[in-house]
């Protein structure tokens, strides 16, 4: 699933936008020493203590998986704060930087990493973080296979040096500092503590658990860790809540009343009222996270090229835009402009005379019979909702009939790796800031589709997608070509997919928040730690 600049946050009557640029280029992507982290905001000596829960408002439940190996969803929102890699990624830099390790070296043209840990870091459960503890970690993501571990394909061996020191021997060149950056599959935990029950943690990050209650409204809140490495000053948060709030106009309300302090998405009419309103403020940046309208390529009516052609031209590509009123732009291909593999002039447009000449052939159409088509999306999101909206529309004028439902994401997931539904709208956004997430994760075959939820099988499509890590790191050319390649077959040729828009993030905070910033390789994560109460 899965965004470059710092960003602070826009004055209550204005928004910032920033343009995410080009990876930087070099012979081996990442391996370019050991950046220093930014200095954090300026903290007064004499602030006062702050008392106050910082409140979330998600739309979606927040956690379906408690293993930092396996984790990877909607909980990168919590994880992020409880868990840390060794390096996280700096969205003005557009590099990695210091976390859990402090420095690194690249060696054997990228084939060799040696990083150096921190010291003095414990994990939540008091055991000591050390080489041998980030060894193991790992290694049980590697053996776990789940989730993001692919990220780690690379490695051929790990090495605990000394109780400071761990090398990494690749099979072939990758950024592994990147990759260590990953929001997904790259935490260093205690392998001894993990509760897959949600009741302990095994991180070493800022926060942990307070309390967790699936199915309720505020479903988690999170806990200071006193001996957190970092250490805390008066004014920082050391409580947060995530109160879950599918309804926008429920979540707006309560962001004016005061009662959460962030919500991660409102529609475009209350995000243009959030910028004149007293006592919030707003905050916009492009991201790395588009919209996915995923056909079923393995059975059902869509099963059809034509048919599923015929979707991707029925879809107003620019009346949503237009709809989106700033919260959008238009994709253009599978990779957002921003990161190696963006392929420019793919961008699509809506075409009812082609999609009713698709239609007719497949035997459906206006004087044909009439086809019925079953569509998932996201309860709460009113953007793809409005696609749905659209998209019923101009199908209805084609006599298709669109049965959409709502769904919790946990539901919708369920059920689309059971392939019960015909066309399944989700977002994407890399695991670390490279364009292969889209084509292993999405489009790569499997027998147990986690996220292949179009079910495409192609043996070459596939052999295309496991060439991309080594070429990315080795030569940016090929690897462009690659992926663009890679895009005209996935998307042009094999119909699996439409990507109507590369979603811009707007935020509403309260206006006592300060320290804001948005990262568009952690997406809708609010990093609690950096911020502060306005006193």
């Amino acid at each position: 699933m899965r965004w470059h600049k710092r960003l602070l946050v826009a004055g209550v009557t204005g928004v910032l936008a920033l343009t995410a640029s080009a990876c930087a280029g070099g012979q081996v992507r990442g391996a370019g020493g050991t950046p220093q982290p930014q200095a954090s905001g300026s903290q007064s000596a004499a602030a006062q203590a702050n008392d106050s829960t910082f409140v979330y408002a998600p739309n979606l439940d927040v956690v379906t998986d408690w293993d930092p190996a396996t984790s990877y969803s909607n909980e990168i929102v919590a994880l992020s704060n409880i868990y840390e890699g060794l390096t996280r990624y700096n969205s003005e830099t557009r590099k990695a930087e210091p976390r859990l390790a402090t420095e690194w070296t690249s060696a054997n043209d990228g084939k060799e990493w040696t990083f150096k840990l921190r010291q003095g870091v414990k994990f939540h459960s008091g055991a000591t973080m050390d080489a041998e503890a980030a060894k193991k970690a790992i290694e049980r993501t590697i053996e776990k296979k789940g989730g993001a571990a692919y990220i780690w394909d690379a490695v051929d061996t790990i090495e605990a040096v000394d109780a400071s020191t761990l090398k990494f021997t690749l099979k072939y060149a990758t950024p592994l500092d990147l990759v260590a950056s990953s929001g997904y599959a790259a935490y260093i935990y205690d392998v001894n503590a993990v509760d897959p029950d949600g009741k302990t943690t095994a991180g070493t990050g800022p926060y942990t658990i307070d309390s967790w209650q699936k199915g309720k409204e505020t479903e988690l809140t999170l806990k200071a860790f006193e001996g957190y490495w970092g250490g805390w000053k008066p004014e920082q948060y050391k409580k947060v809540a995530f109160r879950v709030t599918p309804e926008i106009t429920t979540a707006w309300q309560l962001l004016q009343n005061g009662e959460v302090n962030f919500v991660q998405r409102l529609n475009p009419q209350l995000f243009q009222q959030a910028g004149t309103t007293a006592k919030v403020q707003t905050a916009q940046v492009p991201s790395f996270q588009n919209l996915l309208v995923l056909f079923n390529t393995a059975s059902g009516p869509t099963k059809d090229v034509r048919v599923r052609q015929a979707l991707q031209a029925a879809i107003d590509y620019d009346g949503l835009i237009a709809a989106l009123k700033g919260s959008g732009t238009k994709a253009s291909g599978l990779v957002p402009q921003g990161l190696l593999g963006h392929a420019a002039g793919m961008e699509p447009k809506q075409d009812l005379a082609k999609a009713q000449e698709l239609l007719a052939q497949a035997g459906y159409g206006p004087d044909l019979p009439e086809l019925k088509l079953s569509l998932t999306y996201a309860q709460g999101d009113e953007d793809q909702k409005l696609l749905v909206t659209l998209l019923s529309s101009a199908l209805k004028k084609l006599n298709v009939t669109l049965q959409a439902k709502p769904m919790s994401w946990n539901a919708q997931w369920d059920l689309g790796k059971k392939q019960g539904q015909d066309i399944f709208v989700m977002y994407w956004y890399p695991d670390y800031p490279d364009a292969y997430s889209w084509f292993v994760n999405v489009f790569k075959s499997a027998e147990k589709p986690q996220f292949n939820l179009s079910y495409l099988k192609n043996a070459g499509i596939d052999a295309a997608i496991d060439a991309l890590p080594q070429l990315t790191a080795t030569d940016e050319l090929k690897a462009d070509m690659a992926y663009q390649d890679l895009q005209k077959k996935i998307i042009q040729e094999q119909a699996a997919v439409a990507v109507p828009y590369v979603q811009t993030y707007q935020r509403a905070l309260t206006d006592d928040v300060q320290g804001y910033v948005d990262n568009p390789a952690y997406p809708n994560v609010v990093f609690f730690y950096d911020l502060k109460r306005a006193t």
